[in-house]
């Protein structure tokens, strides 16, 4: 398979995939404070929203990578 076929597939499923959740979520671990020896450490997390337009952007874009990948010159 060559690799702009495979670029557009994976376009194609996080582009889907984007619009279907329309974002995720990740847990960051940071340090609040540390004194000698003693680490206090916080856990936030975080939210990415992914906004409709980059959904179907990538969707498009992976189309496009497919259909002209396809071709042979």
């Amino acid at each position: 398979m060559q690799a702009t076929k495979l670029i557009g597939i994976l376009l194609i499923v996080a582009g889907t995939l984007g619009l279907a959740y329309g974002g995720f979520s990740y847990t960051e671990e940071s340090t609040a404070a540390k004194i000698g020896s003693l680490e206090i450490t916080v856990d936030q997390e975080k939210e990415v929203n992914v906004h409709m337009w980059a959904g179907v952007g990538a969707i498009v874009a992976g189309a496009f990578l497919l259909l002209v990948g396809g071709r042979r010159r």
